[in-house]
């Protein structure tokens, strides 16, 4: 496995619930403009972070999960 999972499992849910919602809101809210695009675009994103179950942004500022039991490790 090239990454370890940082992103717990209700997150994950959360995530795919708010990409669809954003390529939603971005293709039939806004359609035709190009920040409806650009939303879509960021809700693709944020919902591929959910299906993976890995987030670079989080990866960079030091979030992990404890393995033992997939909850975030707060002891550092």
């Amino acid at each position: 496995m090239f990454y370890v999972k940082n992103v717990p499992g209700w997150e994950r849910a959360v995530r795919i619930v708010a990409g669809l919602a954003m390529i939603a809101c971005g293709l039939l809210g806004l359609s035709g403009l190009m920040i409806g695009y650009a939303i879509a675009g960021v809700g693709v994103s944020t919902m591929l972070t959910g299906f993976i179950g890995f987030c670079p942004m989080c990866a960079m500022a030091g979030r992990r999960l404890d393995a033992a039991n997939r909850r975030l490790d707060t002891a550092k």
